[in-house]
């Protein structure tokens, strides 16, 4: 058994159980090398602040170095039964250079400590998200040049609605995932305050220099409160909120894939390497990593959540509840990853079944609100031109046409002001067209904005 940290007051260690419930180094040790980096700057402010000889602090920076190399090449050497990963570089260090090891602590908490080391962390995963944001947004950009000028049903309700270009509905998650990107962006400010110096909770006491610290770790600045520095999880909270939105934004795109994709709609094709089949019906090729995705964002949800939970009843400053803080983070950081991996893979590989498209756009009468909105031009009160479609489209349902297949008596018999030129705007191409404003889907509206995501994601 590693010897604690915090044994001399105490006449008998912990039971067993409490071990097991306690212990975290099987979850932390992923920080070793955000551990051992704050150390080392821990290090460095100890010899500004004359703790350290220069040729101390230089022992202890190679030891450090020695020890996030021996991490990398095998660290079931270096893990031992310690209570943290905090405990167990301490151990090392002391092992290996004695009593200079043990003065490592010098000035710092692991209240501190672990929370700087997280701040390291969620600025790094924030970036990540940024990169593979942006490379998702890159896939969706193209996928939209590809098929800029189909013309594709649009739904409310998840009922036939107006036509739009299918481009125009991928540009639509673009704008999403670019939302998610300034989250992050916010995500990594808020985290780039390096906390070291708030000891356990109201500072230390041998005027240690943070700000240098800060610097030696690439922070921006430094926390300006000990008690809050060593208490505050909101910006694991700002991250999980994130990620949370984006993995909204995936499920909700997944969920049009599988039933785009489905053969009784059949708009899209996955690829066979982003499909399973059935173990008891051969004729199955099912969505299953769109629905893994889709699946998965409660379980990021359920992080945000229950990190919530967790803080909303703490005092300051410290408690132990706060370890659990690390579960949550690391396990919505590999599912955000896994997926947008995953997801900007499969969309990469997605085709058009242009045919089925083709023949969902007669179905529903798409067209109904353009005739509305000719009606309008033509003079009549949008009101009234409502209720004269809404008939017009009862008609022709009970005639089994489509409304630009009435003639122009039909068309006359409901109201005076149509024209033949009733036929020139009842189009899909000319119902696209006649949305001709920033954000409709025009096709010039359109492939600006395509041009404009090329420019900014490639």
């Amino acid at each position: 058994m590693a010897k604690k940290l915090w044994g001399g007051r105490f006449k008998q260690g912990l039971a067993e159980s409490a071990i097991k419930l306690s212990y975290s180094l099987h979850i932390d040790k992923r920080l070793v090398s955000y551990d051992i980096a704050v150390n080392t700057a821990h290090a460095k402010a100890l010899q500004k602040a004359n703790i350290f000889t220069k040729e101390e602090c230089q022992q202890v920076c190679t030891c450090l170095s020695e020890l996030n190399d021996g991490f990398i090449k095998n660290e079931a050497e270096l893990l031992g039964a310690d209570e943290d990963i905090h405990s167990c570089i301490e151990r090392l260090v002391t092992e290996r250079l004695g009593d200079l090891g043990k003065r490592l602590h010098t000035g710092k908490s692991r209240n501190d400590q672990v929370i700087t080391d997280t701040r390291l962390f969620i600025k790094d995963q924030s970036s990540f998200a940024m990169s593979q944001l942006t490379e998702l947004n890159n896939v969706l950009c193209e996928l939209a040049d590809e098929h800029k000028d189909v013309i594709f049903p649009g739904f409310t309700h998840f009922q036939p609605a107006l036509p739009v270009l299918f481009s125009h509905h991928i540009l639509a998650y673009i704008e999403k995932f670019k939302r998610d990107i300034s989250r992050f962006e916010h995500t990594f400010e808020m985290a780039d305050v390096c906390a070291l110096g708030s000891g356990a909770m109201a500072g230390n006491n041998y005027g240690l220099d943070r700000d240098f610290v800060a610097k030696e770790l690439g922070f921006s600045g430094i926390t300006q409160n000990s008690m809050d520095a060593v208490s505050d999880r909101d910006f694991i909270l700002e991250y999980l909120f994130s990620a949370s939105v984006v993995m909204t934004h995936l499920s909700r795109f997944c969920e049009e894939i599988v039933v785009w994709n489905s053969p009784i709609i059949g708009f899209v094709n996955l690829g066979d390497d982003f499909t399973t089949g059935s173990s008891i019906m051969p004729q199955k090729k099912n969505p299953d990593m769109a629905e893994l995705i889709r699946g998965k964002s409660g379980r990021v949800l359920g992080n945000l959540v229950a990190l919530q939970q967790t803080l909303k009843g703490l005092p300051l400053t410290y408690n132990r509840d706060l370890q659990e803080d690390k579960e949550m983070m690391f396990d919505t950081a590999d599912t955000l990853s896994h997926c947008l991996d995953c997801f900007t893979e499969m969309m990469q590989g997605l085709t058009l079944n242009k045919e089925a498209i083709h023949a969902a756009l007669s179905k529903g009468y798409l067209l109904a609100t353009d005739f509305a909105d000719y009606l309008v031009k033509q003079g009549v009160p949008f009101r009234d031109s409502h209720e004269i479609t809404g008939k017009a489209v009862l008609y022709a349902m009970e005639q089994n046409k489509q409304l630009e297949e009435l003639s122009l008596e039909e068309f006359k018999s409901f109201s005076g002001k149509v024209e033949s030129s009733v036929y020139d705007a009842l189009t899909l191409e000319a119902a696209v067209n006649a949305k001709d404003l920033v954000g409709g889907t025009a096709k010039q509206q359109v492939h600006a904005q395509i041009t404009k995501c090329k420019a900014e994601f490639n």
